[in-house]
């Protein structure tokens, strides 16, 4: 008997790793002489570090940089176990977290924490950096990022333009004969599912801009302000991404990534299938168990017990997915049909939020030895 334990993290209770050693705990007293690969699994979303660092036996880095709004700040990131690949959230730096009501202003707010951070693991050796762009706290068009790895954003007297979106207006040009050269040596895997455009009515500012502090005013001259940049992008560099599927994505991040990295946008959870080598482990499995704190309709857009059952599917098709969740919402009959085999809830019957965290490692490890019981029948 081969199980493949890959779950996500159970956001707020246990990492990926934990979860995948609860089920483990469950599942081994009941086949104690089966064959077990643990491979903690993300989406490109949180927790995508500290799962691929888990599953390659990778360490943690943590540098200081800038936040949001320019004050110092301790962010990590992972460098994985070939010592070759790092692994970035760009909120750890740049996320929505730094802000509050009183301080979020995506006029202002900047990336170049971001930015900080890849150079950061460019000169640690890295040569290959997977990066997730979701819950960002600006609307930058990824200018911070890029002017952090050398580019110079200038206005009509040759001077540099303010950091954050507002300052967009008085961009004249860009100057990228100062970025580090490890730029071009390096590639970078944009970790999105987001295929929203850079502008209009579906882009960064109309779209995202609201959760981030932006007043109606507010959208439309960031609306304007990443389309001229755009136009500018275009114009002196070559990049045409006003409208290109994901550029969109955390604030522009995704658009500056294009435009000033070696960089291609990329499906998280597939990211994480061919990092953790998901599929080559997976053959011969005779059970799959994956889950994440939350199964749904949205599951099967991209999310990791979606993404897990696709892959295992095509190396071991008789394979049975088995998902957990915490909380099982409307619309999963349509899981059914796309690979997950059978879903179940790890709550013992109606619990508050903070006994489903507290006791999540318990009723991962409890529901777990019952599927383990009900297998061995």
């Amino acid at each position: 008997m081969k199980f493949v334990i890959a779950p996500d993290s159970f956001k707020g209770s246990l990492t990926a790793k934990e979860a995948a050693d609860a089920v483990y705990e469950g599942l081994i007293r009941i086949f104690p002489k089966a064959k077990y690969e643990i491979i903690p699994m993300a989406d490109g979303g949180e927790g995508t570090v500290q799962s691929l660092v888990d599953a390659t036996r990778g360490n943690f880095k943590t540098v200081t940089v800038l936040n949001p709004l320019e004050k110092e700040t301790k962010a990590r990131y992972g460098l994985l176990g070939n010592r070759k690949t790092a692994v970035i959230e760009m909120a750890a730096a740049s996320g929505i977290q730094f802000v509050n009501n009183e301080t979020k202003n995506p006029l202002t707010t900047t990336t170049f924490g971001t930015g900080q951070m890849i150079l950061d693991a460019m000169h640690q050796g890295a040569r290959e950096i997977i990066i997730g762009i979701g819950g960002s706290a600006t609307t930058d068009g990824g200018q911070g990022m890029a002017e952090a790895l050398g580019a110079q954003f200038l206005d009509a007297h040759n001077h540099p333009i303010k950091r954050g979106g507002g300052g967009l207006s008085e961009l004249d040009h860009i100057d990228i004969s100062k970025v580090d050269p490890l730029v071009n040596q390096t590639k970078i895997r944009i970790a999105s599912d987001v295929v929203n455009p850079l502008i209009g009515s579906k882009g960064s500012a109309k779209v995202f801009g609201p959760q981030k502090g932006a007043t109606a005013p507010m959208i439309e001259i960031l609306d304007k302000n990443l389309k001229h940049y755009a136009d500018v992008i275009q114009h002196d560099l070559g990049k045409k991404l006003a409208d290109f599927p994901g550029a969109g994505a955390a604030g522009g991040l995704g658009a500056g990534l294009l435009a000033f990295t070696n960089s291609q946008m990329e499906k998280g959870v597939e990211i994480v299938v061919e990092m953790t080598r998901l599929k080559e482990r997976s053959k011969g499995a005779d059970y799959i168990i994956t889950g994440e704190g939350a199964i749904d309709s949205q599951t099967q857009y991209g999310k990791t017990p979606m993404g897990t059952a696709r892959a295992v599917k095509e190396v071991a098709p008789n394979a049975k997915v088995i998902a957990l969740a915490g909380n099982v919402g409307d619309g999963i009959e349509q899981l059914y049909q796309l690979g997950i085999d059978s879903i179940f809830c790890i709550l013992p019957g109606v619990v508050s939020l903070d006994q489903a965290i507290k006791n999540a490692k318990k009723n991962l490890t409890q529901t777990s030895g019952n599927i383990g019981r009900l297998i061995n029948k």
